[in-house]
């Protein structure tokens, strides 16, 4: 189903619009909350029934057992060791939860739910052809402007703060607190009008946007090996004392026990040669990035150009890589594969999300000894 958004002027894309001609004005626009982003190309879920939020409150990471409605959580599916599976944006109407999610992952999502029903009340249904979400910011006009367009729900992304049941890994000021993404869901009939009533601004505005807000992404950032500690996502989408839930062991050993084995950051990029690195570009030590043998030290997973920051991207690093080196990137079409010939190297400088220290929050005693 092709998107109205798509036959306005300047759109650049396939089933959404990267940008319309001009992303820099895009993002400061999406920025001041002026604009808004076609999200009709991800997925919509709705679970009905009785038993809806005690159900999906026993199998995911949130703790969802009387969640009022209309108030906005995040919720990630993980698998039996602990790797992440599905990140969920859920809010609840009061009579049924709608479950936001990236492109790509309704379909499946949606049978796995059918599969662990049960005798349970609920009714699941992949609703993504009938409905569709638009994303804008809160302190400028579009959002008031979509909310007089009636959506049938919103959801308020809680990335601002850490939740009730939640903890944080990084230091200091976080790069999120003024974050204030909200999302309206409508019935894709509805889109046109939409599209014509909030200026558009493309998805690699709102890419550039959640960069520099630490922002994970699951389509965007998360891969087979994931798990929510490495993304500092245990402070929005994850309870550590709810109880049992698939992955559960994981997330409490690594967090009260061990370290994730790897670390987001936010790496400056040097601009002087005006390039971005793609998705999974390799990255090195200062001075080893030119060298075909060298060993990498983490993969590029999302790259912008910011209106006020220049080029940044987010990066996942082993966490043995010290906080205060600067790093290298491999530039080029062939940047992600180690065996390809170097051809650009772009230097970058880190800016701490995970610390090198995150997780082992309990000391095991030592036993003495005879």
């Amino acid at each position: 189903m092709t998107s109205p958004y798509l036959s306005l002027p300047g759109a650049v894309g396939d089933s959404v619009a990267l940008h319309y001609g001009s992303p820099v004005a895009e993002q400061r626009a999406l920025d001041a909350g002026n604009a808004a982003v076609d999200l009709s190309h991800r997925g919509i879920i709705t679970v009905a029934g009785a038993d809806r939020l005690s159900w999906l409150n026993s199998m995911t990471s949130q703790h969802l057992l009387g969640l009022a409605p209309g108030v906005a959580t995040e919720t990630l599916l993980l698998d039996p060791n602990g790797r992440i599976q599905h990140a969920i944006r859920l809010v609840d109407d009061g009579e049924t939860a709608w479950l936001l999610v990236d492109e790509g992952s309704a379909a499946a999502l949606t049978a796995y739910l059918l599969k662990m029903r049960f005798a349970l009340r609920v009714e699941i249904s992949d609703v993504s052809d009938e409905f569709a979400a638009v994303l804008a910011f809160e302190g400028g006009t579009a959002t008031a402007a979509l909310r007089e367009l009636a959506p049938v729900v919103e959801w308020a992304d809680p990335w601002a703060e850490v939740t009730r049941g939640g903890t944080q890994y990084a230091h200091g000021d976080h790069a999120g607190a003024d974050w204030s993404a909200v999302q309206f869901v409508f019935a894709r009939g509805d889109l046109r009008r939409v599209s014509r009533a909030v200026s558009p601004a493309g998805l690699m505005a709102l890419d550039a946007l959640e960069i520099r807000a630490w922002r994970p992404s699951r389509v965007g950032d998360v891969d087979e090996r994931a798990i929510p500690h490495e993304f500092d996502w245990l402070r929005s989408a994850v309870h550590l004392t709810k109880g049992c839930y698939r992955g559960q062991e994981t997330v409490a050993k690594v967090h009260n026990l061990g370290h994730p084995p790897r670390r987001l950051v936010l790496l400056h990029l040097d601009g002087s040669e005006g390039e971005l690195p793609i998705a999974g570009a390799l990255v090195f030590k200062e001075g080893e990035a030119s060298d075909p043998e060298a060993r990498p030290v983490g993969r590029i997973t999302r790259s912008a150009l910011h209106h006020e920051w220049g080029g940044i991207a987010l990066a996942l690093l082993k966490r043995s890589v010290a906080g205060d080196i600067t790093l290298a990137v491999r530039g080029g079409a062939d940047a992600a594969d180690p065996k390809a010939p170097v051809t650009g190297v772009i230097a970058a400088a880190q800016e701490m999300i995970v610390p090198t220290d995150a997780g082992a929050t309990r000391s095991v005693p030592k036993l003495k000894r005879l």
